[in-house]
């Protein structure tokens, strides 16, 4: 842009540019704030899934990850009925549900994104035509979601997702319909019982190094290996209640937003001993559980650090998931043979 040199006078202020400074400060201030409220409204994330995705872009399921405490106000004050959605895949799936939804979008697209995360990228693997079927209801307090489907164009098949509570578990999972469970596992984690894992080792947040596990305050959280704790409630107000504690083969782990510590700085624990309870404190939105590794001044994936492994329901515990499934196919809309 060309500044008028007519309206410029040596021996006085120049307003002019005073001025343009001024508004690209402003400019800066505003970028810089809007950054920071993005990181902290994961809804405004979630919302922009809608667009069409750019080349290279970030899969579906690290921006839904992102979405741990989506707000689910909009899909609030229903009558608590199961619904289904039942649509196919056109611009974009944020696109599918919004066409589909009046309400309660944005937590569908967060929810669903997060039940496929471990097999499916559906930025980069979904196609149009894919139909979706979920069979939901707004509970008062969120997106209940009791089953999901994907009608894959690429895997040449339909996913089929279903929630059911197996014998001896605390929680509900989700399950294929083989009887395998979708979410994958650590083995030898910090926590025997959780609801869900909400987020992944940098799955879309920036600076987000560890994983976090959906669980209500006051679980109890173990020493997955033999250690030293190092240190206790350093920067509480992001950590909130913390303990860090140095394996045996020089890996730190890091535990935050706990409710209270069971060890000291220095002690020494066992693998398998009850270090502390989960809980809601420091920078957290949701009771949960951040575990994050460390080794040489960097961080580590804990999936790939402890290994995974895929729960497989029994024979004994087949009988009654198979039931179950039928009620819920019946719901969807699937006939389903009597008996």
């Amino acid at each position: 842009m060309l500044l008028r040199q007519d309206r410029y006078r040596a021996h006085t202020p120049p307003y002019l540019l005073y001025g343009l400074l001024g508004a690209s400060l402003l400019l800066n201030l505003y970028m810089v704030t809007e950054r920071v409220r993005r990181a902290e409204d994961p809804e405004a994330v979630v919302a922009e899934l809608s667009a069409e995705p750019a080349e290279g872009a970030p899969s579906l399921q690290e921006l839904a990850a992102e979405a741990e405490t989506v707000s689910t106000t909009e899909a609030r004050g229903g009558s608590g009925e199961w619904q289904v959605l039942s649509g196919e895949v056109r611009r974009s799936l944020a696109q599918t549900f919004q066409d589909e939804l009046e309400r309660g979008s944005q937590a569908m697209t967060a929810v669903y994104g997060r039940l496929f995360m471990w097999d499916v990228n559906l930025r980069r693997d979904i196609r149009a035509g894919d139909g979706v079927r979920v069979l939901w209801r707004p509970d008062g307090e969120g997106i209940d979601v009791e089953a999901a489907w994907l009608d894959s164009a690429k895997a040449g098949k339909t996913l089929k997702i279903y929630r059911y509570k197996a014998p001896g578990d605390r929680y509900p999972s989700y399950w294929y319909a083989d009887g395998t469970e979708v979410p994958l596992r650590l083995v030898g984690g910090p926590l025997d019982e959780y609801e869900q894992i909400t987020a992944l080792y940098r799955d879309g947040r920036k600076d987000h190094e560890g994983m976090d596990f959906k669980a209500d305050v006051g679980t109890e959280v173990i020493a997955p290996k033999a250690g030293t704790v190092t240190r206790v409630n350093w920067k509480p107000s992001g950590n909130g209640t913390c303990l860090e504690l140095r394996y045996a083969d020089g890996t730190l782990a890091k535990f935050l937003h706990l409710s209270e510590l069971s060890v000291e700085a220095g002690q020494h624990v066992k693998a398998g001993y009850v270090i502390a309870k989960t809980g809601n404190t420091g920078r957290s939105t949701a009771p949960h559980l951040h575990y994050q590794l460390n080794r040489g001044g960097r961080s580590i994936d804990p999936l790939e650090y402890h290994g995974t492994l895929r729960r497989q329901l029994d024979e004994a515990a087949m009988a009654a998931f198979r039931k179950e499934v039928d009620r819920i196919d019946r719901l969807l809309g699937i006939e389903v043979p009597e008996g």
